[in-house]
């Protein structure tokens, strides 16, 4: 059975991992035979955003222990993980991914991504094992892998843009549709780049699901 690692980056869509989109892979990997493990930096996070009105709080919260919400306590630090235990990545959107796992939404094209975060990444794309990218998450590519992978955040053609300075080869994509680089066994969906609910984000996670277990053979 194939064990794919979910990384999560806290609880909640503006400064954290967005549970629609985490939720969504963990139902889809387990709906298609295999098991997920969450894992998130054991680390502070960036701020904290009160939901119903989007202000800041003044508040200091941690990523695992808001990311052990949505995994229900069973969660593992990023930096305990090894690679050879997974088969596969996957990584939700949501702000968290530009402001925790990276510094994408303060630095743009100059961002620089967890160093352990990296190191994961890299080991299992070295391996051939496959990673997927969901929704903003995809913006971290170029910085992990170099220039030159094929992948999707949507259409929104500004952060096409910065993805395009970053070295990476930006490919426009319905929010039901997925950007699969099989070369390097790295897929994208746009899930709540475009999705307009959660039924519109669960075509693409579902079918990128699908495409990194394919990957996995």
């Amino acid at each position: 059975m194939k064990k794919v690692g979910l990384i999560l980056s806290g609880c909640g869509v503006f400064d954290g991992a967005e549970v629609h989109e985490s939720v969504l892979c963990m139902l889809e990997i387990l709906k298609q035979g295999a098991v997920y493990q969450c894992i998130a930096p054991n680390q502070p996070q960036h701020h904290v955003i009160n939901h119903l009105n989007g202000e800041e709080m003044p508040e200091n919260r941690n990523v695992m222990v808001e990311a052990a919400r949505i995994a229900r306590g069973d969660i593992t630090a990023l930096d305990e993980v090894k690679p050879e235990d997974l088969d596969a990545l996957i990584l939700p959107g949501g702000f968290g991914a530009a402001k925790n796992l990276s510094d994408f939404a303060f630095k743009g094209a100059e961002c620089q991504v967890s160093r352990e975060l990296a190191q994961l990444a890299k080991s299992m794309h070295e391996s051939g094992k496959p990673l997927g990218f969901v929704c903003i998450a995809p913006v971290m590519i170029p910085k992990i892998f170099g220039p030159g992978i094929r992948l999707t955040i949507g259409t929104d053609e500004q952060t096409a843009s910065v993805v395009a300075q970053m070295g990476g080869e930006h490919v426009s994509c319905p929010v039901e549709e997925l950007v699969v680089d099989e070369t390097n066994k790295i897929v994208s969906t746009p899930a709540y780049m475009l999705a307009d609910s959660i039924l519109e984000a669960e075509a693409g996670i579902r079918k990128l699901v699908s495409e990194v277990l394919r990957l996995c053979q």
